[in-house]
Formats: structure tokens, C-alpha cells, sequence
């Protein structure tokens, strides 16, 4: 059995959460989202965060997590999405297990981001679309360097991504 961890990289909207958790069951393991759990230690939403650490206090948050989540074993890691433009994070991962990069197009990341107010680098952005194509220019190419394996998430059907995630890891 695969014993690394699994770490799921990509931008927001991708899934990463929730291919994260259903993952977690699957393969009957430990699930850390790494935005949920920066809210259940801080006790306030990741805007909040944001707003009153700015985003290198976040990253800071991450990256002590990150850490924390590599000296474990059989987990599954949902990154935030700009985990991997620090050279630590992507050191953690790359030397700890196996990184998935869970990629869906701008239009689908604009679709499932719409009503969620969770996400700091979109509020009061005046062009939604605007901004996420801009960050997944940012962070593609590290994403697929990055990555041992890349699906795409745009078909919605997270038991696909699943069985492409377990067949890549049984190789």
C-alpha cells in the first residue's frame, strides 16, 4: 500500500477539498485541508487572516502547517493554492509524497468560486475572471513542474479524478 502523502496542488475552485476528503475516505486516511485548519486554530475565517495579517502572515500559517503535515505519514493534503510559490512548501511536499495538480479552466474556477465569500484573493475584484487568470498564469508552470501527476478537474466527477489519482499512485 501506498504510504507517502498525497498533497493535491492547484488553484481555487479546483477541488481540492473536495477530491481531498473523498480521497481521505477512499483510502481510509487522514484528511488536512490546509484552509480549514488555519480557521479551526485561528477561530476566524482565512479573510480575516488576510485582512489583519496580510498575505505573508497567512503564508506563514501555511507553511507551519505544511510542516507539520510532512512529518506524518498516509495523509491527504488540500494546499491552498498559493502554497507553492514558497521554495520551502514545495520542498516539503516534493520530499514527503506524492503531488496531484487538480487544474480546472478559468471558467469553471470562476463558476464554483462565484458565491463563495471564503476567498480573500477575490474579494472586491473588479473582473473575477480577470484576477483568476491571472494568478493561474502566475502559478501554472510551478504547478505542473511541481506535480507527479495532473488531472483536470472540469468534468465534475470527482470519483474519475479518484480512480486517476489511485491508478497513478499504484504505478
Amino acid at each position: 500500500m501506498y504510504s507517502k502523502n498525497i498533497y493535491l496542488i492547484g488553484p481555487m475552485g479546483a477541488g481540492k477539498s473536495t477530491i481531498g476528503r473523498l480521497l481521505a475516505e477512499t483510502m481510509d486516511r487522514m484528511f488536512v485541508d490546509i484552509d480549514r485548519e488555519i480557521e479551526s486554530r485561528t477561530g476566524v475565517p482565512v479573510s480575516w487572516v488576510f485582512d489583519k495579517e496580510g498575505e505573508t502572515g497567512f503564508r506563514d500559517r501555511e507553511t507551519a502547517l505544511l510542516r507539520e503535515s510532512a512529518g506524518k505519514q498516509n495523509i491527504i493534503v488540500a494546499t491552498g493554492g498559493g502554497s507553492v510559490m514558497r521554495s520551502e512548501n514545495r520542498e516539503l511536499m516534493a520530499n514527503t509524497g506524492f503531488i496531484v495538480f487538480l487544474k480546472a479552466s478559468i471558467e469553471v474556477q470562476v463558476e464554483r468560486t462565484l458565491k463563495d465569500k471564503r476567498r480573500p484573493l477575490l474579494q472586491n475584484v473588479p473582473d473575477r475572471y480577470e484576477t483568476l487568470a491571472a494568478i493561474y498564469k502566475q502559478r501554472e508552470s510551478i504547478y505542473r513542474s511541481l506535480a507527479h501527476k495532473s488531472i483536470s478537474t472540469d468534468i465534475g466527477r470527482p470519483h474519475m479524478v479518484i480512480k486517476s489519482i489511485l491508478d497513478a499512485i499504484s504505478d
